[in-house]
Formats: structure tokens, sequence, C-alpha cells
């Protein structure tokens, strides 16, 4: 009876026989275990808060003002490649994702028959040539623009041709469409891997004439329906000679409707969005309205730069020196929301909008969205605010419940 009763009392332990008492310590010394990997656990989630803090500090206070110093252009291009080299190393490519990164099931959108992980994007212009496409997914957007692509590759207007206000948080560009042409950007486009959704933005070259540009729209749609998700028409930008002539009525209903006849003789269309001006009239927005409600294109992107210079705190013999350009950022913020507001309001919220053009801040964002945005795209707010402004607006956007 003796030995039944020793016997029941012992339990096999990883091979070992172990008597109760000692189980009852091992079972302390597990929760004490437990106990220090959730200190640990928190310690580390506060650390990695901490520094997320301290990189957008750090950004604000050291990395820009040193970045600040040089050329804009060849700022860009110097960033271009340390991004990229820095996603082919696997430990930082991780922890860029980590750091910068944010998903939540209430961030998903579903707009024009897409599904958006989160309706933060990058405009058009940034990534002009599809060069990065997925090291830009690792910021965490929600989708990207490429362009504006044309045909042929073309070098855009001369240099110097980008330029800081740094006291209105703003960009002057001339660019003038440069890239590399559409053939090469697929070719980019071809071996990305990220499913982040990809859109294109198209335009015409510089020497083609406006009577031709339908020809040039043509060719970018059906080269790179392949290859992107949606499209965007781009005839607002200030920088191509006459481009802007293309938003009258005539003309924009013309090169709409053929471009939807090449998308509806495709397999499976796809949305085309038009992307238009800050400094339309209301009148030309009506029109804008009529036009999408007539050739059923799926949106607009409102809007691009604007030629405007009333609002500028940088001093007006620095401005009148820089010259002609459109200018980005936070003095186009107002303008631009104001135009989103008006399509809303008076197309009844029939078609999508994305809300783009001075977005500074998170509480920028979510006045886009109030304003009848389905989306936002940033640019010049991405280059002051740095790197964690994504996930910044991404979680106002989920706090405020938009």
């Amino acid at each position: 009876m003796f030995n039944e009763l020793r016997t029941k009392n012992l339990i096999t332990f990883n091979r070992q026989r172990l008597p109760i008492r000692d189980l009852y310590k091992l079972k302390f010394s597990t929760l004490r275990h437990f106990v220090i990997i959730a200190i640990f656990v928190s310690k580390s989630f506060l650390l990695i808060l901490y520094l997320q803090l301290k990189i957008i500090a750090v950004y604000k206070a050291i990395v820009r003002n040193i970045l600040f110093l040089f050329d804009p252009e060849k700022v860009h291009y110097f960033s271009f490649f340390w991004i990229k080299k820095m996603n082919q190393v696997r430990f930082l490519n991780a922890l860029i994702k980590r750091f910068y990164a944010f998903e939540h099931p209430k961030l998903e959108r579903t707009v024009f028959g897409l599904t958006f992980k989160n309706p933060v994007g990058l405009a058009a212009g940034f990534d002009k040539d599809a060069v990065l496409v997925d090291e830009l997914a690792n910021f965490g957007f929600g989708f990207t623009e490429i362009g504006t692509l044309t045909p042929k590759p073309q070098d855009g207007n001369p240099k110097k041709r980008l330029f800081r206000l740094v006291k209105d948080q703003a960009i002057i560009n001339r660019m003038g469409f440069n890239n590399k042409g559409v053939t090469q950007a697929i070719e980019q486009l071809k071996t990305r891997k990220s499913n982040i959704i990809v859109g294109g933005n198209i335009g015409k070259n510089k020497s083609t004439e406006n009577e031709d540009a339908l020809s040039d729209y043509s060719f970018c749609f059906q080269a790179l329906y392949p290859y992107v998700d949606y499209f965007a028409v781009n005839v607002s930008s200030p920088n191509t000679p006459n481009l802007r002539d293309l938003q009258e009525k005539e003309p924009l209903t013309h090169l709409l409707s053929e471009l939807m006849k090449l998308n509806n003789a495709q397999p499976i269309p796809k949305p085309i969005l038009l992307k238009i001006a800050p400094d339309l009239s209301q009148h030309q927005l009506d029109d804008i309205i009529d036009i999408i409600n007539s050739t059923k294109i799926a949106g607009v992107i409102a809007t691009n730069t604007t030629i405007e210079r009333g609002n500028l705190l940088t001093d007006t013999n620095k401005v009148t020196e820089i010259g002609n350009g459109g200018v980005s950022g936070k003095p186009l913020k107002d303008k631009s929301t104001e135009v989103i507001r008006y399509l809303h309001k008076k197309s009844n919220g029939v078609f999508p909008i994305i809300g783009v053009g001075g977005i500074s801040s998170p509480e920028d964002a979510i006045e886009k969205l109030e304003a009848g945005a389905s989306l936002v795209q940033i640019y010049t707010g991405f280059i002051y605010e740095g790197p964690g402004f994504v996930k910044r607006i991404n979680k106002a956007i989920l706090s405020n419940g938009k």
C-alpha cells in the first residue's frame, strides 16, 4: 500500500521521476521566468516607442537640417541611393518595417474596386521611375503613385528647378516631367516583390503638341496596363507648356473618353482618375464634375501644385528670384481642401476623391478626409516631417475613427 501511494505521488518529467514538492518549485520558477520575460517585453516595447520618438526628433533637429544644406534635387537622389542600400540588408529592411509600418484592419479602405491596407499614399513625383516601390512600401504607405511617365525619356526643364521654402514648409518645383520613359519604369515594375497598390501617373512629352496628346496618353496607358493597379491622368502640371489647356471641357472630355474606350476593351478595366489643378474656378470644377459623370472615369485626384504665391512667408524677393514653378506643401493645404470639399458636396459624393496638397500634420490628413476625400497622398510633408510621418497619420486616423 505504501509503495502504491508513493508511486501515485510521483510524475514523469523529462524522463525523470520528480516528487510533487519539487514540481511546485518548478512551477514557481516557471512563473518567475514568465514575469521576467513579460517585464523584458514591456521594456522592449517602451524602448522601441522611445526610439521612434527620438528618431522623429533627431530627423527634424539634425538630419533634416544637414540635408537642407545641399541642393534639393541632389539630396533627393542621395536619399534614394541610401534607401535602396539599407533595404538590401535584411536586418535593416526588417527594422525599417518595424519602426515605420503600422497596420490595423480598421485602416483598410475599398475604393474604386481596390482594397488599400491604409488610406495614406505617396503622391506622384517622388518615385517617378518606379525605382523604390518595394522600399517605400516598408515605410507604411498604403499605396504609391509612380510618374509622371511619358512615352519617351525626357530631361525636363533646365536645372536648377527644385527649391525649398523652409519658412513655409513648402517646395517650388518646375521639374517638367523629367523621367526615363515608360518602358524603363516597366522594367522596374517587373521586378517588384511587394503587394503594395501602385498607380501609374501618365502625361505627354513636352515635344508633343496638345492636338496629338491622346497618342502619348494612350501609349502610356497600354504599356503600363499590365503593371499598375490604377491610372492617374495628369493634365494639371504647371511646368509643361500649355498642358493645363487640356483641362478645358472639350479636349478633356475627348481625352478621357478615348482612354475609357481603351480601358473597357481590356479583360479587366482598371480605375482611371483625373489629377486636377487647385487653381480652377468654380465653373471649371463644375465642368470637371460633368466630365467625370459623362466619361465614367473612376474619380479625381485633388490637387496638383498651385501657381499662386499670395500667402507665402518666405521673402518676396527670394520667391521672385526663384521664378516659375508649382508650390506644394503647407501653403497649398486650404486651397486643395476647398477643392475637395466643393467637388464632394456638388457631386453628392458620387465619385471617390484622393486628397493631396499641403498635408503637414496628421490633422491635415483628417481634415481632407472630413472634406470628402476617400484616400490621401503626401509628398512635401514626407520630406519635412520625416519617415515616421505615415505612421503618425495612420494612428491619428485610427484614433479619430476616420
